[in-house]
């Protein structure tokens, strides 16, 4: 089939045809880039914490009405240990200033050498007296856990003494020692300038996401130290619960701190699915919103096209039925239509394809956005060269179908 005759009549009557492709180029541009957002957004609020088995993992946070000096308050603390060990379906306990994901936490500039002006990164600083490792399934990829007689008892009214020793994560060891082989051994320092108080790595976990779960390798910058803290009115302890048991486990232990407690205490527990859901609503709802739009701009653009097509069909049933009468079979007719919407689509997809690129490197530069993948520009085309054929399809077909003569009394 030559193209010129169908380019002809598209030029004779051009207000169609580029309403048409004007469409098909916003949707494509829009629809790209939001469904990329999407997908980016998914796998943002999909990362690994470092948690194993985050579904088992909750904290339990106890306040206490009488607030009690520092050996009240250890001892305090031994008891609430002891007693959520003690509650059936609990693996592991260990007591923890912060959670990841948690959006609420202690944060701290790291330096690999005390005479720096500026901080190397930005570490979130997990303080514990027991293994955080083990309670938490951390992967340790080298080195090794704490000992008992490294962990410090801390007073933070009247104490400014601060753990020689820590666990960093794999990515926070390369951003300080681009190209070491090893972190084990090496020291760096809590803050700059004099007043720095240096620590030395004893061993590495793989990961370990601060509780703002930022975006980028800044979410795995996180330091973990052995220190046991007084000062406060509350102590919070992440625990472990046997796979099926937490809703069981976690009735119990609130249960058992209450009836331990010699005084009455405040008890609140979040389970890590429960942080994970508040860290990535707004992601999830933004996902959501953009999927849904994307849906809405679709069917939008479908029904245009559609309607579009329905109408030249309409307006040229004369046509048909002269082009039937003398010989054009109802192939020739259907290809006719199918090769006019493909071009029509074509010049849109090609200016959408544009305006995508263009919408993504705004988004680039403005919001620090990846770029878009060729995949989503390739889909996208198929998509609407799809959609325009079937679009045209069942009316050029129903028209087709229609005796000549009856297509020409008809017009």
């Amino acid at each position: 089939m030559e193209i010129r005759p169908i380019l002809s009549a598209l030029l004779r009557n051009k207000t169609g045809p580029i309403l048409v492709a004007v469409q098909v180029a916003l949707s494509l541009g829009i629809l790209a880039n939001a469904l990329h957002i999407v997908q980016v957004r998914q796998a943002v609020s999909a990362r690994a914490s470092g948690i194993a088995n985050e579904a088992d993992v909750f904290t339990v946070q106890v306040r206490r009405l009488q607030k009690g000096n520092h050996q009240e308050q250890l001892a305090a603390q031994h008891r609430e240990t002891d007693t959520l060990r003690a509650v059936p379906g609990v693996l592991s306990v260990a007591s923890t200033s912060q959670m990841p994901l948690s959006r609420s936490g202690n944060y701290t500039g790291l330096a690999t050498d005390r005479k720096q002006f500026k901080s190397t990164l930005t570490t979130s600083t997990f303080v514990t007296a027991d293994s955080l490792v083990k309670t938490w399934g951390l992967q340790l990829v080298d080195g090794r856990d704490f000992l008992p007689a490294e962990v410090l008892e801390v007073d933070e009214n009247t104490s400014n003494e601060f753990p020689k020793v820590a666990i960093i994560t794999r990515q926070q060891g390369e951003k300080l020692w681009p190209g070491a082989a090893s972190f084990v051994g090496k020291t760096f320092y809590f803050g700059v300038g004099d007043d720095a108080r240096d620590a030395r790595v004893i061993g590495v976990v793989e990961r370990l996401q601060s509780p703002n779960a930022q975006i980028g390798e800044r979410g795995d910058f996180s330091t973990i130290v052995p220190t046991r803290l007084t000062g406060d009115d509350a102590s919070a302890y992440t625990l472990r619960a046997e796979p099926g048991q937490l809703d069981r486990v976690i009735k119990e232990a609130e249960a058992a701190l209450r009836a331990s407690s010699p005084t009455p205490v405040i008890v609140k527990v979040k389970t890590m699915v429960e942080f994970r859901r508040d860290r990535y609503r707004a992601d999830n709802a933004l996902a959501w919103m953009l999927v849904t739009v994307s849906v809405l701009l679709l069917l939008i653009t479908s029904s245009g096209i559609v309607g579009m097509a329905s109408l030249w069909v309409t307006q040229r049933r004369k046509q048909i039925g002269v082009r039937r009468a003398l010989g054009a079979r109802r192939l020739d007719i259907l290809r006719y239509f199918i090769t006019e919407n493909i071009m029509i689509t074509s010049v849109g997809v090609g200016a959408g394809v544009l305006l995508a690129l263009g919408l993504n490197q705004l988004l680039v530069s403005q919001l620090e956005m990846a770029r878009l993948p060729a995949g989503y520009l390739i889909a996208g085309a198929g998509v609407f060269w799809a959609l325009g054929i079937a679009a045209v399809y069942g009316p050029a077909w129903r028209a087709a179908s229609i005796s000549p003569a009856t297509a020409t009394r008809s017009a």
